[in-house]
């Protein structure tokens, strides 16, 4: 029983040897007697049990290694911690296991020689401006120089970019100093503004009063015109129904009886409105005055009626 026990554990272990199950997201190395055989993709395979072996196991898919911050140096002379992530895939197992020791550690060693290269040639500001562009620099370099070692570096991305706290300090200087300016100047903009209004409302106005002035002026002209034109057609009828009045039967009588009204009504508003009294010199003479009036008055009728 014991020794059927040991066959049967020996045939398993020889079965187990003899069989090799890679899974999907793999490839193996294959190394026979110590020499390198060929990389098994993901699948059932057979091997020669104690001959061939399982050098090296790598994963196909996409990695993402830290790479650990570190200092830098811009090209304006300002010290600069940098950290990043780099991406990066196996693409040739053979490569990736006798191409380079450790290809992880050597990535994210290259990532940072790589990174302080390329931050050397860029200012402080181009480095916060371009990491686009940074960014895509350093994958060309790493992926030229990573070509030997069987893997592809499909992209790397910083992720913090750190000055110093004096670096820091005169930028926030720098900043303040920025935001009081574009304070000033909107404050000198909106005072101009301001001004260019108020210029244009004062002109405005002012255009406003001269039309309104003009306009009250033609009004003005254009009523008074009216009315000289109604006065003076009022006095030409008038005129001309004093006239035909005259002609008629007894109108001179009635125009001498009018007329002597009108006359005692002017004395007697003139002596109820005088400081002192005013008495006609020659009161006989009153008489005379209507009479004279009279004969205006024929004289007017008889003109009437010549020019009928």
């Amino acid at each position: 029983m014991f020794v059927f026990t040991i066959g049967f554990l020996f045939i398993a272990f020889i079965l187990f040897k003899l069989m090799l199950i890679v899974p999907m997201r793999e490839v193996n190395v294959i190394e026979r007697l110590g020499k390198f055989k060929k990389v098994l993709k993901p699948g059932f395979h057979f091997l020669i049990p104690f001959v061939d072996r399982v050098a090296y196991r790598h994963d196909t898919r996409e990695e993402v290694l830290d790479v650990p911050p570190q200092s830098c140096i811009s090209k304006d002379n300002t010290q600069l911690e940098v950290d990043g992530l780099v991406y990066l895939k196996v693409m040739d197992g053979k490569l990736a296991s006798y191409g380079i020791e450790d290809y992880r550690r050597a990535a994210v060693n290259l990532a940072q020689t790589t990174m302080r290269s390329e931050i050397g040639k860029l200012t402080l500001s181009q480095t916060f401006s371009e990491r686009d562009s940074l960014n895509e620099s350093i994958v060309r370099e790493i992926d030229k120089a990573s070509d030997p070692w069987g893997i592809k570096v499909l992209r790397y991305e910083i992720k913090n970019i750190t000055p110093s706290r004096h670096v820091i300090h005169t930028l926030e200087k720098q900043m303040e100093a920025e935001r009081q300016k574009r304070a000033e100047i909107t404050l000198a903009n909106a005072e101009k503004a301001a001004m260019i209004n108020m210029s244009e409302g004062e002109r405005q106005e002012a255009i406003n009063l001269s039309e309104g002035q003009k306009q009250k002026r033609i009004n003005e002209a254009v009523g008074t015109g009216k009315e000289i034109s109604i006065i003076a057609n009022a006095k030409a009828q008038g005129m001309e129904l004093i006239c035909q009045s005259l002609a008629t039967k007894g109108g001179n009588d009635a125009m001498n009886m009018l007329l002597k009204e009108q006359f005692i009504e002017q004395v007697g508003h003139i002596l109820s409105e005088a400081q002192v009294s005013v008495v006609p010199a020659e009161m006989a003479k009153l008489e005379g005055f209507f009479e004279g009036m009279e004969q205006v008055t024929n004289t007017v009728a008889g003109k009437a009626k010549g020019a009928r």
